[in-house]
């Protein structure tokens, strides 16, 4: 079930040459465009924990408030294999207590949510001792925004537990009741897997997912020797979310009917395919507003009953 429809700040962010705000600017902007929620960046120059301390944050709660826009979910940026090459720097540590500071943010925000990723995967370490450093790494997490209220949401975005199957199992393997999934569906998708039958393993632990549409372009490497191109690993290029090759429909519908009850949000998190002006990011963003209110109309059933009917 659909309980909000979110802003990811990042798409306003500036990272990709595009047009960027500042956060307040973009609490404007979901407010203006009709989002009832933001997907708030944890990092400059969003909410960055070295520019929010406790009252900044109470005050941005309070411009939050004003503006009619909840804070769903504080997006982390954290990879737990980094540096892993280099034993003696406590990079597990570092980051846990990052995650723990970002915790804090959201219960100063109201906010119910903190996204993180896994990890890439590391030469330094077998794949299976990385595996279990991300478990303890996350059960950490889990312990520590636990008593604030706080749910860690572990997206399938880095090499660690990227599939359903995997992250459903890291999940259980965590055994934290407050240490869910985030899932979204352009991962498998552009792994050339079906979003669907992961989405319905998922759902029942998921609680908020991350909506973006691509379509492939064809890449290819001359070599001179035999006169001639070899294809490489197409590019994704984002789309409006009603032109790219990940079906969202079938995918939400197979997330509700599993079990899931949360927020989605729309990211532009990439170069667009139309350029990075002001007019460009606020027309795709109204147009995955348009997208969410036609699939509304025709499954209601995925939205609680009073959302449903109005």
């Amino acid at each position: 079930m659909i309980t909000g429809i979110a802003l990811h700040s990042v798409s306003y962010a500036g990272r990709w040459g595009q047009h960027a705000l500042t956060l307040d600017q973009c609490i404007d902007k979901a407010s203006e465009l009709g989002f009832d929620g933001l997907m708030l960046m944890a990092k400059r120059p969003h909410l960055s924990v070295l520019d929010y301390p406790p009252q900044n944050c109470r005050d941005l709660r309070r411009r939050l408030e004003h503006a009619r826009v909840r804070a769903v979910c504080i997006a982390g940026y954290n990879n737990f294999t980094a540096d892993l090459e280099h034993g003696d720097v406590p990079q597990i540590e570092i980051q846990v207590a990052h995650i723990t500071d970002l915790a804090r943010m959201a219960h100063e925000l109201a906010c119910p949510l903190v996204r993180v990723f896994t990890a890439f995967e590391h030469p330094a370490r077998a794949w299976d001792a990385q595996y279990e450093l991300v478990i303890g790494a996350l059960r950490q997490c889990g312990r520590a925004a636990a008593p604030l209220g706080v749910t860690i949401g572990v997206q399938n975005h880095h090499d660690i537990a990227v599939d359903a199957g995997s992250l459903c199992e890291l999940i259980t393997e965590i055994a934290e009741p407050n240490c869910r999934a985030i899932y979204d569906a352009w991962a498998p998708a552009v792994q050339g897997l079906d979003p669907v039958p992961a989405a319905r393993r998922m759902g029942a632990i998921t609680v908020h997912t991350t909506m973006a549409n691509y379509q492939p372009r064809a890449r290819w490497i001359y070599e001179p020797a035999v006169v001639n191109y070899r294809s490489a690993t197409p590019r994704q290029l984002a789309v409006p979310i009603d032109e790219g090759s990940i079906e969202f429909r079938p995918f939400l519908r197979a997330l509700a009917d599993a079990g899931f009850r949360g927020t989605v949000a729309y990211e532009m998190c990439s170069r667009l395919r139309d350029g990075g002006t002001l007019d460009v990011l606020d027309s795709y963003a109204r147009r995955f507003l348009r997208f969410m209110e036609e699939l509304r109309r025709a499954e209601p059933a995925l939205w609680p009953a009073a959302q449903a009917a109005s």
